[in-house]
Parts: C-alpha cells; sequence; structure tokens
C-alpha cells in the first residue's frame, strides 16, 4: 500500500459528523476547512456515496423521493476536510431545465466559496452525462470552479455495457474539468480508495 493509500484510508476511517445544514447562503457557516462539495442529478447517489467514503451508513440522508435534500449540509472529516452534500438537480418537472431555486443557491454557493476546492459532480453510469449534467458543467466552467465527474452506480450497469469513454471524452471538453474520471459503486465499495486518495490530497495537512 502507499503512503497515499494509507494516508486517504486514516483520514476517511476517522471522525466524521454532521455539523452545519443551511438553506440559504445567508445561513452558510463561515469558510473554515478546506470543502469538496458532492452535487447531481437528483437520486444520482451523493448520499450514498458520501456514506460509503466514510464506512457510514446513515451519516447523510439516503432518499429515494427525488428533490428530497433542500439543505446545504456540511459534514466534518478528521478536521481536516469538510464534505458538503448539496441538494440535487433536475428532479420531477424541471429534469431538462436548472430549477432556478437550486440555481440561486448552488450557484450563489459554488461561485463565492473561497475555500471550496473540488466539486465533485456525480454521473449515473446507467446514464451518462445528461443535458442537464453539460448545463451544470458549463456553470462550473463559466465560474472556474474545479471539479471532477464521479460514475456511480457502476454495479447495475448491464454486462458489457461501459460509459466510461465517454464520460472522459465529456470532461476533455470542459475547461475546469479535471481529467480523470473515477467509477464507483457505494453499494459495492468499487472505486472509492482512488477517490479517497484525490479528496485526501485537497485536506489539510496532517499535524
Amino acid at each position: 500500500m502507499s503512503d497515499e493509500d494509507a494516508a486517504a484510508r486514516k483520514l476517511f476511517a476517522g471522525a466524521c459528523d454532521f455539523v452545519w445544514g443551511a438553506s440559504a447562503i445567508a445561513g452558510l457557516p463561515l469558510p473554515g476547512l478546506p470543502e469538496v462539495a458532492f452535487v447531481g442529478r437528483s437520486n444520482a447517489g451523493k448520499s450514498s456515496l458520501i456514506n460509503a467514503l466514510t464506512g457510514r451508513k446513515a451519516l447523510a440522508r439516503v432518499s429515494h423521493t427525488p428533490g428530497r435534500t433542500r439543505e446545504i449540509n456540511f459534514f466534518a472529516l478528521g478536521g481536516r476536510l469538510m464534505l458538503v452534500d448539496l441538494p440535487g438537480y433536475g428532479f420531477a418537472e424541471a429534469s431538462k431545465s436548472l430549477a432556478a431555486e437550486w440555481q440561486r443557491l448552488i450557484f450563489a454557493y459554488l461561485s463565492g466559496r473561497a475555500n471550496l476546492k473540488r466539486v465533485v459532480l456525480l454521473i449515473d453510469a446507467r446514464r451518462g452525462v445528461m443535458a442537464i449534467d453539460r448545463a451544470v458543467m458549463e456553470l462550473l466552467d463559466k465560474a472556474a470552479v474545479s471539479y471532477c465527474l464521479v460514475l456511480t452506480k457502476i454495479d447495475k450497469l448491464k454486462r458489457g455495457e461501459d460509459t466510461r469513454a465517454a464520460v472522459v471524452a465529456e470532461a476533455a471538453r470542459h475547461t475546469a474539468a479535471y481529467p480523470e474520471v473515477f467509477a464507483t459503486s457505494a453499494l459495492k465499495a468499487k472505486g472509492l480508495e482512488a477517490l479517497k486518495v484525490h479528496l485526501t490530497a485537497l485536506a489539510e495537512p496532517r499535524p
């Protein structure tokens, strides 16, 4: 095991606690630790991925009802990194365009948070990058907010089905997208170690 792998495992195995919830920009906590924000279409698996990364079952609330998460939730990881669970986008009748409420709240956070180090943009592996995801990527490009694409639910792909190449090609077309695409399954704990290493590099140095 490399030093990077060991450091990532240690960080994500440590304490991780909910510290703040905000439903409006005025309610955001003061910037402190480096932040990594998880965002994606409703039911793309944000909460499941956060739970899997931290080895918890219910740290972030998992809902089968699209659009259920309406707050920006902050989780402090090992006193070195803040994991931020953002409300999903593209649910119900708003699936073909960014909902105005989501755009105001989330884009204000994404474009104005000085300590935001990376946005983790989740893409359901079964569906690939959809128009609504591309719209969010363009907003992040415009705001010069660095983000990486993470495929979720790869365990649910049919045999021989692979959407990763198309997602990598899509990332290459965007100025703020990190070139590496991570393929994960929260249910089967696949692909989590590489993502942990990537995120650990953004954390505060160990004391």
